[in-house]
């Protein structure tokens, strides 16, 4: 979806270093510093305009959350939630995802969240989709060691690929959901694209996955994807 240009957020952005981090490099290694309380850290990379990094920093004070978006026309209404409800647990930066082994120390993240990306359909794009083997090499560098990448999306070819992608990884498939919205899952914190996909009737899937280098994924679900996930790489 296309995003109107503000030809106003840079300077917003910049004029509240507070809440969006200017120097993240800065902090690597420290990021307890950038909070008034050290607690777990949660990092979200495609933050979009907010709506869940905001629910998340509501609904878990007990933890600091970092929220990562490249777009400063889209970050920018991110931070005028943070402007009109102050959370003293939630820290902004502008950037991309292949930076994040820059800005975080191996092992400081304690959980990644990865929402409603770019699905980049097309072969030659794969690099591009978050849930690609050179992202999650970077994410695998600073998360803790029971620290796992939490992933939601209403694309189901993206989502067939990203399975196979954590699978051979050897990452340990968890808490997978292929209709998140119908099932026993307690305390979903929606995204703004979630909201609109979801009202269309649209399943949203999500799986969580824990890095984990002697854990493969061992049951069906990787035989019936298979095929999915090569198609899906051929269009």
């Amino acid at each position: 979806m296309r995003v109107r240009h503000k030809p106003w957020a840079r300077d917003l952005i910049n004029d509240h270093p507070e809440w969006v981090i200017p120097t993240p490099e800065d902090y690597r290694g420290r990021w307890s510093e950038a909070f008034p309380t050290e607690q777990p850290l949660h990092v979200e990379v495609g933050t979009g305009k907010g709506q869940f990094i905001t629910g998340m920093a509501k609904q878990h004070p007990n933890c600091n959350f970092v929220g990562i978006e490249m777009q400063s026309d889209v970050l920018v209404m991110a931070l005028q939630q943070l402007l009109e409800t102050p959370l003293p647990n939630l820290r902004l930066i502008r950037s991309n995802g292949e930076d994040i082994d820059q800005f975080f120390a191996p092992g400081e993240v304690d959980q990644l969240y990865l929402n409603f990306s770019d699905p980049w359909p097309k072969r030659r794009h794969a690099k591009r989709r978050l849930t690609h083997p050179d992202f999650l090499a970077h994410y695998q560098r600073v998360l803790s060691n029971k620290g796992s990448v939490i992933f939601k999306t209403d694309n189901r070819g993206l989502f067939e690929y990203s399975l196979c992608s954590f699978s051979q990884f050897g990452m340990r498939l968890v808490d997978l959901s292929l209709d998140l919205h119908h099932s026993h899952f307690q305390g979903n914190v929606t995204t703004e694209y979630e909201d609109k996909f979801s009202a269309k009737g649209q399943p949203i899937y999500r799986v969580e996955a824990v890095f984990n280098n002697e854990a493969m994924l061992k049951n069906d679900t990787a035989l019936g994807i298979s095929e999915s996930f090569h198609r899906y790489q051929d269009e």
